[in-house]
């Protein structure tokens, strides 16, 4: 008979493996437990916060603050000044295409829909990567230019919202029994992520953007890194754009300009080095949630449209304040240890 021993051994190599992700994703802590005490206290004042009915349309609205907020922090990542501002309008160009090019063309099926967004997603992105990774332009330049681009084209197309929609884009904002569907989106999204990252993928971008240099000098083609960061970036920020289509179920060339905001105040809530070189997506989603919970207190204490957008400005101000204050802390910590 086996022993006790023997019968434990198999499990203790998993205990390296979780020390492990719960060491790479220890950035994530804080804004874990922030968006623990908001959704309490977000549950404390709001009895209908909790109603089985409202967990559909709240997680509808919480996607593509999400989508957007991870495409935004793969180039954040990356380091060097790397960031995306076209995540928006993106995103809100994605609602124009569905709904005044794809539908009318009758392309309405997801087996056509899928593919063409996530191939659009992905040739914007190589745009903006071949202008930062080859071209060499500061991201803040090309992607402030693909912002503009992106809203003007959409207000091009559509000069004010309409359009129909597919049914089944509009039932991915729903739910399967009590199962919100945006839940079997992020699951997809997640297994895909971790399969991704079991690859050498998002070790070399942790490392580009931690230490360039030292990154080239191990062997990483840093250009070829950053194309294909901005490439899965564009492809998030359009599946966002799917999902906001089925929200605002219409097209609006406008609607998709406030997100670049929202994704860059998750990105700073979730922990993320703006740096570069510390994070995930996991960061994102939780500043995403975040920034979501405190918008519902808000909207619980009726302030007024133009307060909501004080109030993000001065959180977006906080955010990326405690953010730089916590890197530059995390640094000096590291540079004491090394002496």
């Amino acid at each position: 008979m086996a022993s006790v021993a023997d019968r434990v051994q198999p499990t203790a190599p998993l205990m390296p493996a979780a020390r492990q992700v719960l060491r790479r994703n220890s950035y994530a802590t804080v804004p874990l437990v922030l968006l623990i005490v908001l959704f309490v206290v977000n549950a404390a004042v709001q009895p209908q916060f909790l109603a089985e009915q409202s967990w559909a349309t709240s997680m509808s609205v919480l996607c593509p603050t999400v989508l957007t907020a991870m495409a935004m922090t793969l180039p954040v990542l990356s380091g060097n000044g790397g960031l995306d501002l076209s995540v928006g309008p993106l995103a809100g160009f994605m609602t124009v295409l569905i709904s005044t090019i794809l539908v009318p063309a009758g392309i309405t099926t997801p087996v056509l829909v899928i593919p063409i967004v996530v191939v659009f997603g992905l040739l914007s992105g190589a745009i903006i990567g071949l202008l930062v990774a080859y071209v060499r332009l500061p991201a803040i330049i090309a992607t402030l230019g693909m912002y503009l681009f992106y809203q003007g084209l959409g207000t091009e197309v559509l000069p004010q919202a309409g359009g129909s929609v597919p049914v089944w884009v509009v039932k991915l904002n729903g739910s399967f029994g009590p199962i919100p569907a945006v839940w079997v989106v992020f699951a997809v999204i997640a297994l895909v992520w971790t399969l991704v990252s079991r690859g050498s993928y998002m070790r070399n971008l942790l490392a580009v953007g931690g230490d360039e240099r030292a990154a080239f000098t191990a062997g990483v083609n840093v250009a070829r890194l950053r194309l294909i960061t901005y490439m899965i970036g564009g492809i998030l920020a359009c599946l966002g754009g799917l999902m906001l289509t089925g929200l605002i179920q219409s097209g609006d060339g406008t609607v998709g300009s406030p997100y670049t905001i929202s994704a860059l105040t998750a990105v700073a809530l979730g922990g993320i080095s703006l740096a570069g070189g510390r994070g995930g997506l996991l960061g994102a989603a939780l500043g995403g949630g975040v920034l979501f919970l405190i918008q519902e207190l808000l909207t619980d204490a009726h302030v007024s449209v133009y307060a909501v957008g004080i109030v993000d400005g001065i959180i977006l101000i906080l955010a990326l304040a405690l953010n730089g204050t916590v890197e530059h802390l995390r640094r000096r910590a590291t540079a004491s240890r090394s002496g």
